[in-house]
């Protein structure tokens, strides 16, 4: 029997689960060696458990120096909103046989970490600017006063 591919496991969870693209599995994956890197646990005979939330700070993390000020519009385009959706992502490749779990580890274990404004919007709004005014502008028409008609 032929050993199925990663590409082939994440198009198998694509087919089932419409909610998240190809390129949301495949980053997840590169977040993951990114972030057992930057743990110092990418060695042969390390320990290699990651915790949720060690992994979605370090998604964060390759995220903001992959992708910089786009980042979170990325993470939207592949149907990735929340902490929650790495979660499911993160699971649907442990129910593939992909990644490993222990038995703390849930979906919930990334339930509300932070928020993509927080993450990856704030880091690249200049310190004189108030985020808050930057969401009312960015829902603002044409025409419209400080967000209002």
């Amino acid at each position: 029997m032929a050993k199925i591919t990663f590409a082939e496991v994440v198009e198998q969870i694509c087919e089932k689960d419409l909610r998240f693209s190809a390129d949301a599995y495949h980053f997840v994956q590169e977040g993951l060696n990114h972030t057992l890197k930057s743990l110092k646990r990418g060695g042969q005979h390390t320990h290699r458990h990651v915790s949720g939330q060690e992994l979605l700070h370090g998604l964060r993390e390759f995220a903001l120096k992959e992708y910089g000020p786009m980042s979170k519009a990325v993470r939207n385009e592949w149907g990735i909103k929340t902490t929650d959706d790495f979660g499911q992502v993160v699971f649907n490749l442990v129910t593939s046989g992909v990644l490993g779990k222990n038995e703390t580890d849930s979906p919930n274990c990334c339930k509300n970490t932070f928020t993509f404004d927080d993450a990856f919007v704030k880091p690249f709004v200049p310190r004189n600017v108030d985020p808050n005014a930057l969401r009312k502008s960015a829902h603002a028409s044409p025409g419209d006063v400080d967000g209002h008609r």
